[in-house]
């Protein structure tokens, strides 16, 4: 009996929080270089309000839709948080997870409020612009964070699925309010990145607290664990990068010409953004769960 639960044990090797740490201080470093370049600096503030303006054409085209969106996205992101931790928290008993989630969610909510009282008005740095600080933008934070308390709760398995149609979430919110021109592309960058350190300090507590079913058994064990998930938003991130590269750099000859471009690139930003992280957390939680339980 001892044997076989030594036996167990190595193959349960302890959770080493340190990796979660680096990945958070590594979103942290991205919320700030956020704010240093597209608040503080002439280049990154004339990018993210070009932005903001263009966005006036795709609004007049698609903007009931997703004024509409946005409406409902509150209520929406809580709803479907709520339901799905917990249904799981019933089914699967996972009292501590579903805890652990709903207070990384509620926190990542509260620091973007914090930072948006504590952040000082935008300099002027010669760009015409409201000086009024806008990041990060709460409804994304939202969207993101319910994205994230449902990706927590769930089983390994169902978490390749649940990233990237959470990240989609996410990115279609983040999109929306920049088409409604509440929010410039770097407010939505920003509530992802505070989000993901949330998550990722969340993370640990909940690997930690549920050994039992958090094991990774495969990416070929059930249709939610397809590597067609990672890659499907790896592909869309690197798609969304050089589109946005490309977009950026044509308009460097005369970028007071651009009518959309800039909208454009702000989309690619936001896509390029969520979708990468959502990879992240994936391969993230995949990596330290990998090895199968002894029976």
């Amino acid at each position: 009996m001892n044997t076989h639960h030594g036996s167990h044990l190595s193959l349960r090797a302890p959770l080493s929080a340190a990796p979660f740490m680096v990945a958070a201080l590594m979103c942290l470093a991205g919320l700030v270089a956020t704010y240093g370049f597209f608040v503080k600096s002439t280049t990154g503030q004339y990018i993210d309000e070009s932005a903001l303006v263009e966005a006036a054409v795709a609004r007049r085209i698609i903007g009931v839709p997703t004024s509409q969106i946005l409406d409902y996205l509150p209520v929406t992101s809580v709803v479907i948080a709520a339901v799905v931790v917990l249904f799981v928290t019933l089914a699967r008993r996972r009292w501590k997870a579903a805890g652990i989630a709903l207070v990384a969610m509620g926190a990542a909510n509260l620091s973007t409020q914090l930072i948006k009282v504590w952040l000082p008005n935008r300099p002027d740095v010669g760009v015409t612009t409201l000086a009024l600080n806008s990041l990060p933008s709460g409804h994304s934070t939202l969207a993101a964070s319910a994205a994230a308390a449902v990706f927590l709760v769930v089983s390994p398995r169902w978490r390749p699925a649940a990233a990237f149609v959470g990240g989609s979430y996410a990115i279609i919110a983040g999109v929306s309010t920049l088409i409604n021109q509440w929010h410039r592309p770097a407010d939505v960058l920003a509530a992802f990145f505070v989000v993901s350190v949330w998550t990722l300090a969340a993370a640990v507590l909940v690997l930690r607290s549920g050994t039992k079913w958090n094991v990774w058994l495969g990416s070929g064990q059930h249709w939610a664990s397809s590597l067609w998930w990672s890659a499907a938003a790896g592909a869309l991130a690197l798609l969304a990068a050089l589109a946005t590269g490309l977009i950026l750099h044509s308009v460097v000859p005369d970028p007071a010409a651009s009518t959309t471009s800039f909208f454009l690139a702000g989309v690619g930003q936001i896509v390029c953004v969520g979708y990468g992280l959502a990879l992240a957390a994936t391969l993230f939680l995949t990596f330290q769960v990998r090895r199968r339980p002894s029976r």
